[in-house]
């Protein structure tokens, strides 16, 4: 059985500091201070005239506060289970200097949003705690329906092999990599919580789906193993 709701909102309950370094971004996550990078950059090119920014899954709010950098004086809407999570994120986006932070603590699964009321969409390490298939396209439908035309949607997660083969090989890797950051001991602590919590779809799929949604233009901007940055756009 995979984790509850509650259960993943309690881990990140108790995991805000982990999630508050803009320059570390989430160790766990291969490439996670590039991809903040690479999703800011492509945010700002694409969208240069956005005022009103989405960012679902928050955290500590490390996507707002880099975008800001970018695209100063956004009003900001964040979206997190987490209500420890949400505060730090409110309290780090207000010092920023966003024109309005809005806070709502909710599953995006059930948060409604109104159409149309978005320029840009950030979404960090989330989407893999997505289950079924209706669930995936009932997201990503709302999150088109949700963007202003000409808008833009970036998203850096963790993502699946569409080769069955290559899951191993891709998740050895990762397992290599968490042991090299802190010791065999956190390589296990992360594995079992990815295989407790998660069920990521592959980049494939994900991408596909945006295009069935309706979104016009599609790009990766990066891909690590089991990790990916990349977006789309909204047809103006």
């Amino acid at each position: 059985m995979k984790s509850t709701v509650a259960e993943i909102r309690a881990r990140f309950d108790a995991d805000v500091e982990r999630f508050s370094n803009l320059q570390t971004g989430q160790s766990a996550t291969i490439d996670a201070p590039l991809a903040l990078e690479l999703i800011a950059q492509a945010a700002t090119v694409t969208t240069p005239h956005a005022t009103r920014l989405l960012d679902v899954g928050c955290g500590a709010g490390n996507y707002s506060l880099k975008l800001l950098q970018h695209l100063p004086g956004l009003a900001v809407t964040l979206i997190d289970l987490s209500k420890p999570m949400l505060d730090r994120a409110v309290e780090r986006i207000t010092a920023a200097k966003a024109s309005t932070v809005r806070a709502i603590q909710g599953d995006i699964r059930e948060v409604v949003l109104e159409t149309g009321s978005f320029d840009i969409i950030v979404a960090a390490a989330v989407f893999h705690h997505l289950r079924t298939g209706e669930e995936w396209r009932a997201v990503f439908t709302q999150l088109h329906r949700t963007l202003s035309p000409g808008g833009s949607i970036w998203i850096f997660d963790l993502v699946d092999c569409d080769i069955p083969s290559l899951h191993s090989v891709t998740w050895q890797r990762y397992g290599r990599y968490l042991e090299s950051l802190k010791g065999p001991a956190y390589r296990d602590e992360v594995l079992a919580y990815v295989d407790k919590e998660d069920t990521p779809r592959s980049l494939t799929y994900q991408m596909n789906l945006l295009r069935e949604v309706g979104f016009s233009a599609i790009e990766v901007l990066h891909k690590h193993g089991c990790f990916a940055a990349f977006g789309a756009t909204k047809q103006p």
